[in-house]
């Protein structure tokens, strides 16, 4: 690590300021435990956290007052802003999507009013598809804009679509955008030494987090008759690791295994003659 501190752009309220909270936390990184704490530096981390409005983190990393940032991918498309995407975190997922009365389509919107809080998401969206309409930009409620007259179709980020239907509202159209949380950089990164070298130490830290969240570890003792068959269904990233047993013939195995078929995979190797099947979770790891 450098001596100088990474300057790191962090929500500071919502879902996506949860989810980046759980996620430096697993990382090993300090996070504030009062809401209204602006700024908190983490000398061991090497990085200093400033919370801000997850709309205007893009905004501070491309003009290169931060070094980097967490925020969501609709909100960097949205502020045209002149960050990088560094990596996606794997949490915050959300779609951007058309709503109105039913029959709209896409077609239609020509020379309609759309409400959205994403007006430069939804420009550039309209403009790559040849569709003139006029875009009425509020600060969330998008729903409501219809019913008291103030647009004629709406586009929003949807995520069951509940809300909508209540509203009486319904989806058409394709999805503008599927966006994730994701981490960002100012433009000119790549060219500070310093900011490349703990960038990297950053990013290594969120890749363990993340990788941690997809695998377990699983442990089980088996026949070395049927040790083959086994170690078939859980070969590891490279291989498993396999030790003897102080019962003869007999061998304890340990591999790294697909978080979503853990309970399969349990029954598997039972039926193939493995017993005292563990199955642990991770917190961080390095592959």
């Amino acid at each position: 690590m450098t001596d100088e501190l990474l300057k790191i752009a962090v929500p500071n309220k919502g879902s996506l300021a949860e989810g980046a909270a759980a996620m430096l936390t697993a990382a090993g990184f300090r996070q504030r435990s009062d809401p209204k704490e602006l700024v908190l530096v983490d000398p061991a981390g090497g990085v200093e956290f400033y919370y801000l409005r997850p709309r205007d983190i893009a905004t501070y990393v491309g003009e290169g007052t931060l070094d980097l940032g967490i925020t969501g991918r609709d909100m960097l498309l949205d502020s045209g802003a002149n960050a990088s995407q560094v990596m996606e975190l794997g949490f915050g997922g959300s779609t951007f999507r058309f709503a109105g009365p039913p029959g709209l389509t896409l077609s239609a919107l020509d020379g309609l009013r759309i409400a959205t809080s994403y007006p430069g998401l939804l420009g550039a969206y309209l403009k790559k598809h040849g569709v003139k309409a006029r875009l009425i930009t509020l600060d969330g409620a998008v729903e409501s804009a219809i019913r008291l007259g103030v647009a004629d179709a709406i586009a929003d980020v949807v995520d069951t679509g509940t809300t909508l239907r209540k509203a009486g509202l319904t989806l058409f159209g394709e999805p503008i955008l599927e966006s994730t949380a994701i981490l960002i950089a100012r433009p000119d990164a790549r060219e500070d030494a310093a900011v490349v070298e703990a960038a990297r130490h950053l990013k290594a830290r969120l890749e363990g987090v993340i990788v941690a969240r997809d695998y377990v570890l699983i442990d089980y003792d088996i026949a070395d008759a049927d040790l083959p068959a086994a170690t078939k269904l859980t070969p590891g990233l490279e291989s498993p690791t396999v030790s003897p047993l102080a019962k003869a013939g007999w061998s304890a195995v340990r591999a790294l295994v697909p978080r979503r078929n853990a309970q399969q995979l349990m029954d598997d190797l039972w039926a193939a003659g493995a017993r005292a099947i563990l199955v642990t979770e991770l917190s961080a790891c390095r592959l």
